[in-house]
């Protein structure tokens, strides 16, 4: 089972739109064929952004059920302590900690749609791949 730190705008998407490759990665996060990890700064950053009602204004979950989704996501997470700060310089510093939190959880990929940003930090880990959703299924092929 491969190990994953899913981007916030992953999850949101997911919990935004039916079907997709986003919902499709939420989708084997909870059925355990993918392990989600998860660390202070991005479950910081997952209740800020899921906070937002406006966000979810036009999605197809009502604020409950986007709730409960969430929580069984929580509850298949690895939690994962970061101890040492890489600080791979990426273009937007807010993106930094989905790198450490890769590292340190000896994750095979980060799953996002800001491809640009996560992939153009002066530090490289050559084992952590950065995968967009469709091709975190491609490479992670996972059952239905």
């Amino acid at each position: 089972m491969p190990t994953v730190v899913i981007d916030t705008n992953v999850l949101v998407a997911a919990l935004l739109w039916s079907g997709g490759a986003a919902r499709g990665v939420l989708r084997a996060c909870l059925t355990g064929q993918y392990q989600p990890v998860l660390g202070p700064a991005l479950l910081a950053e997952y209740e800020d952004v899921l906070g937002r009602g406006e966000l979810f204004a036009g999605g197809v979950l009502p604020e409950a059920e986007r709730g409960e989704v969430f929580d069984g996501f929580l509850n298949r997470c690895k939690w994962v302590e970061v101890y040492f700060g890489w600080r791979p310089n990426l273009p937007d510093e807010a993106d930094n900690h989905l790198v450490e939190l890769g590292v340190a959880a000896r994750a095979e990929a980060i799953v996002t749609r800001n491809l640009r940003d996560l992939t153009r930090g002066e530090l490289k880990f050559p084992a952590l791949e950065i995968l967009t959703p469709e091709q975190c299924l491609e490479r992670f092929p996972c059952r239905p």
